[in-house]
């Protein structure tokens, strides 16, 4: 039996010797060469999952016994697996996805095994698919899309991207599970250049398969004075742009791709203006959120980014009833960390667009201050002046207006 280091820890740790990087290599993963599922039960490791994948007794890492696959059917699922002691370490990485991830370590010498150049690949900052098998699993494209956003230096080798247009074309994304594909998106969007991601699977043709409203959105004009950019799919990219530089939260994110959905719908007559494109986006992340099965929290805050960004965008044009209504939408009294990663996406918004980056956006300064005036007021003073019942939730109301007209009166003033 021999064991090897794989993956993503060989991975990183070569990335930072050729390249001068600072990635910390974390989970390593092994694989055995040479031994059965019973001979690993016998020194004491726990097998889990489906595949004969088993847990050091000790630390916990995971090893592997080689495998080689076989496409059987479709999806990533339709494959017969191969463990025979016989399969050689070279065998089992010429399964994985891309060079840089097919590549093995000996623990013990250090030596890098390195069948097919991997290194080559990092030193060049290219993305290679590693065999002909890599058709064979629909996911990969995901992957590597993933990849491109994390290594965002690097380039998907143009014979890749052929591989992932074949995948896309023949059909083989429609069978990935709503989870696994979920799954790639919020990892994607964790990354640093989560734009990347979108971009890849869009001239791959798989974004149109994987989340058509959003792929929707390219082509569709916006008025050339508001966004000089005009394309509403380079806007979104854009704000994803600016929602990752504002927080490294995932549901602001998400809340960002889903904000212009509605545009995608507006009927042509009526291009470049989207009048209603807020209320016309609902059912879309509806329906987005629905194939993803995506958390709660990120359909409350996509929905009500999607509704009410034009609100926050004329904030200091609104009237201060309309802006009580607002917080009362969105609930803010009992959702504040919500109501400001509402603010973050709107800001975003503003400022994702050609020219607009560096803009300041004071609508969210207005309406974070007038939030947090409004939050001390409350019902015990009006029941020690003699109000009662419905007239108390009414007087709240009235002095909150007050005090939002008091802070936008104030705000208004120049220094």
């Amino acid at each position: 039996m021999k064991v090897y280091l794989v993956g993503g820890y060989v991975r990183d740790n070569e990335m930072n010797r050729l390249l001068g990087t600072t990635i910390t290599a974390k989970d390593r993963d092994w694989v055995v060469v040479g031994s059965t599922e019973s001979e690993m039960l016998k020194q004491g490791f726990n097998r889990v999952g489906k595949f004969p994948v088993f847990l050091h007794p000790q630390n916990k890492e995971e090893w592997a016994l080689a495998r080689t696959e076989k496409k059987t059917g479709n999806g990533y699922k339709g494959f017969e697996v191969d463990f025979n002691p016989n399969v050689t370490l070279e065998e089992d990485l010429s399964r994985r996805d891309l060079t840089i991830n097919a590549m093995a370590q000996n623990p013990d010498t250090g030596l890098i095994i390195d069948p097919y150049n991997g290194k080559t690949d990092i030193q060049n900052k290219i993305l290679r698919h590693t065999s002909p098998a890599f058709v064979e699993d629909p996911l990969r494209v995901l992957r590597v899309a993933r990849f491109a956003a994390r290594f965002n230096e690097f380039t998907i080798a143009p014979e890749t991207m052929v591989e992932m247009q074949r995948i896309a074309d023949a059909g083989e994304l429609e069978y990935l599970t709503p989870e696994r594909v979920s799954q790639e998106i919020l990892s994607a969007l964790s990354e640093d250049h989560p734009e990347i991601f979108f971009n890849v699977l869009r001239e791959c043709n798989a974004l149109a398969i994987i989340w058509p409203e959003l792929n929707a959105l390219w082509g569709i004009p916006n008025p050339v004075q508001h966004h000089p950019e005009i394309c509403t799919g380079i806007h979104t990219m854009m704000v994803l742009q600016q929602a990752t530089r504002l927080s490294s939260k995932t549901t602001i994110r998400f809340a960002a791709l889903c904000h212009d959905l509605g545009k995608g719908v507006t009927p042509k007559n009526e291009l470049p203006s989207h009048k209603r494109h807020e209320i016309r986006g609902l059912p879309l992340v509806e329906t987005s959120c629905n194939r993803f099965k995506t958390p709660n929290e990120y359909r409350q805050l996509a929905l009500k980014v999607c509704q009410f960004h034009l609100h926050s965008h004329r904030a200091l044009e609104l009237k201060s009833s309309t802006i009580l209504t607002l917080f009362n939408q969105l609930d803010v009294w009992r959702k504040p960390q919500e109501f400001e990663d509402f603010l973050i996406t709107c800001e975003a918004d503003a400022k994702g667009r050609l020219g607009f980056e560096k803009r300041a956006y004071p609508q969210a300064d207005l309406l974070h201050l007038a939030v947090n005036e409004c939050l001390k007021v409350n019902a015990k003073k009006f029941v020690e002046n003699g109000i009662h019942g419905k007239l108390i939730k009414e007087a709240i109301n009235n002095e909150r207006v007050s005090i939002i007209q008091a802070i936008k009166n104030n705000f208004d003033k120049p220094n």
